[in-house]
């Protein structure tokens, strides 16, 4: 038998229902739009998470809420995945559960990610694994704040121990790490799809080779229903939702 993935690659996903996710970008769409735009954001994010876990040698997990349907998101999710439900009163809560449990399952090296940045690229995954050679703690930042992807040597208790859906998530984070001794590393920017506004994000981006094939699903919905003409000036929304 070979032995299991030193580290694992964990995707937070919310079921798409109507009035529980994308919930920032009603109006202008209606719930149901919203719950499939995010259905699509999910399906990227899966389809790319399995081929980056495969390249990197990690174990792809997907962790969903609400925890009793995880037969729902078992049934989309590309093979290979592990199938988790979430545990915890709130998303500082579920994190740090996810982390215990990746690590109880025998991982050391850590990745958690959201289900709503489907331009998070290979390259950028791989850094975060890497640099977790030297460093305790690693992140990917988003652009309002918070961050697309996080990476731990091991679980760190208290480190999420603040409000999650603030414009100071990445610098709280940051300092609770720094309090608790660990070596701290910040990687390159990415950006989530949270508000109307941050489509300006992807249509800048649209156009190279690998953003259409990350975000093929959320893209082909986008155009299919023209929903470009919801764009405006950027906004200031700010969180870490999906996960």
């Amino acid at each position: 038998m070979s032995a299991a993935p030193a580290g694992v690659l964990v995707v937070f996903a919310k079921v798409p229902r109507a009035g529980r996710v994308k919930t920032r970008m009603v109006p202008p769409l209606t719930p149901a739009e919203a719950a499939e735009l995010y259905a699509r954001l999910l399906a990227d994010v899966l389809e790319a998470s399995a081929r980056f876990a495969r390249e990197l040698g990690v174990e792809p997990v997907v962790t969903v809420h609400p925890p009793e349907r995880c037969r729902e998101i078992a049934s989309i999710a590309p093979p290979g995945f592990r199938v988790v439900a979430q545990r915890g009163a709130d998303l500082s809560g579920r994190m740090s559960w996810a982390a215990r449990e990746a690590a109880a399952a025998g991982a050391t090296r850590i990745l958690l990610r959201g289900s709503d940045s489907p331009a998070l690229d290979g390259g950028s995954v791989a850094r975060v694994l890497a640099a977790l050679d030297a460093n305790d703690l690693v992140v990917c930042p988003d652009l309002d704040g918070g961050y697309s992807l996080v990476g731990l040597r091991r679980p760190a208790p208290g480190l999420f121990d603040h409000p999650m859906s603030t414009r100071s998530v990445l610098d709280d984070t940051l300092a609770r790490a720094a309090e608790l001794g660990l070596r701290a590393r910040v990687e390159a920017a990415s950006f989530d799809l949270d508000t109307i506004e941050d489509l300006n994000h992807l249509a800048a981006v649209r156009s190279q080779p690998e953003v259409a094939v990350l975000c093929r699903h959320t893209l082909e919905y986008l155009d299919a229903h023209d929903w470009w003409r919801q764009l405006r000036r950027p906004g200031r929304g700010a969180g870490v939702s999906g996960r």
